[in-house]
């Protein structure tokens, strides 16, 4: 824990990369200009670190993929909890459709399309579920390679929250990624992966965010799927894609956005496997 504290400048404000669900991440240098790390402060103590959380934490430091941002180590010696991760420092893919207007090109967007249902597949065939997929938790690097983050963290959660005896909803999704069949059982699937995935879809396609609360649909998906069965595709696509100008973009965005409508399916059972993806 000290080391990391030293490494953030004392978890110094201009060391804040971001909030999220589960903690706070500050850019950490080691060794006094060495490596850039990704350090995570949990709201949680090191006395609320159950066996069961700490055994996820050990699984999860095991994964590796190019597309997933990779668990380094855990501090329990401190008053919080810690983790670190590789540092990924592009900025979030919500950073780039929503907040810096970078107009990623629609090649980018195919790419990173493709390195998370990489990512997922790979996850899936082990019989993991990310639980939480969504463009904050999509990493870009300078080169525009997309890795997941926070992999696992509301599995760890969730698992320590069954054991201490009390049920942890807010650990499972995201409003407006989260499953619709989520509600009606309350237990994700590697299915609930797959229509956050179709959401992910969308919002490459039409760069808008996943909850919009000026929209008469709130969320996206619903609003998308809509447009879609109304035929009326080229008025959500980005405008910054010009496919009107250009039959191969818009004929490929075409097949992206049908993917997603799949992934979108209401009836589980109608979704696509990753692997299939």
């Amino acid at each position: 824990f000290q080391e990391m504290e030293l490494a953030t400048n004392g978890f110094s404000e201009n060391r804040r990369l971001g909030d999220g669900g589960f903690g706070t991440v500050y850019a950490g240098t080691l060794g006094g200009g060495g490596d850039v790390v990704a350090v995570k402060l949990l709201h949680r103590s090191p006395q609320q670190a159950s066996p069961q959380f700490m055994a996820e934490i050990d699984i999860l430091s095991r994964f590796k993929h190019p597309n997933l941002v990779q668990l380094l180590g855990c501090s329990t010696d401190g008053q919080s909890l810690l983790l670190v991760y590789e540092f990924v420092g592009n900025g979030t893919l919500a950073d780039h459709l929503h907040t810096k207007k970078s107009r990623l090109p629609w090649l980018t967007r195919l790419a990173i399309a493709i390195d998370i249902a990489q990512v997922l597949a790979y996850l899936h065939s082990y019989s993991i579920l990310h639980r939480d997929v969504k463009s904050t938790n999509v990493l870009l690097d300078e080169g525009f390679h997309a890795k997941l983050g926070d992999f696992g963290l509301s599995k760890a959660a969730a698992a320590a929250a069954a054991v201490e005896g009390h049920v942890s909803i807010g650990a499972q999704g995201t409003a407006g990624y989260l499953d619709p069949e989520y509600h009606q059982c309350y237990a994700l699937t590697d299915k609930s992966d797959v229509y956050s995935f179709g959401v992910l879809l969308m919002e490459l396609i039409t760069a808008k965010p996943a909850v919009d609360f000026s929209r008469e649909r709130v969320n996206l998906a619903p609003y998308a799927v809509g447009m879609l069965q109304a035929g009326a595709f080229e008025q959500i696509i980005d405008p910054h894609l010009e496919a009107a100008r250009n039959c191969m973009v818009r004929a490929m965005a075409l097949r992206v956005a049908e993917i997603a409508f799949q992934c979108l399916a209401a009836n589980p059972e109608d979704r696509p496997r990753m692997g299939e993806v």
